[in-house]
């Protein structure tokens, strides 16, 4: 009987670390029905039920869940918020990226030919004078 206590006692302790791990690392703005810290004090004095209550009311919801935008403290679903887009996954900024970076490739393309004219000129003078005075 003793072994099943402690046994109940360490899955009641992994439920909590777990609870308390998910509460801790969910957004502040997707966390239900509660404040984060209220949820963190309910899960620590009363690790079972307050394990079991984050996992159940307070947890964000997945996306592909029923009921994903529904809150308890609101009652009505949140509009979805738009995140911010890292810039490698913006089209539009990486499109301005290629259309400045063709622009700047053009512009350098023409300073280099207009030196390699300049260079060719250079030489068929030099060949030139060389060949007048020989």
């Amino acid at each position: 009987m003793a072994r099943l206590y402690v046994l109940l006692f360490l899955v009641q302790i992994i439920l909590a670390v777990l609870a308390l791990i998910s509460c801790l690392s969910a957004e502040e703005d997707e966390i239900r029905a509660l404040p984060r810290l209220v949820w963190v004090l309910i899960i620590l004095f009363f690790p079972l039920i307050g394990s079991i209550a984050w996992f159940l009311a307070g947890r964000p919801a997945r996306e592909g869940s029923p009921g994903g935008g529904w809150r308890a403290a609101g009652g009505f679903p949140e509009p979805k918020r738009s995140r911010p887009v890292a810039p490698d996954d913006d089209p539009e900024f990486l499109k301005s990226l290629d259309a400045g970076k063709s622009q700047h490739d053009r512009e350098l393309f023409e300073k280099w030919e207009e030196d390699l004219r300049r260079r060719e000129d250079e030489m068929r003078r030099r060949e030139s004078g060389e060949e007048s005075t020989s």
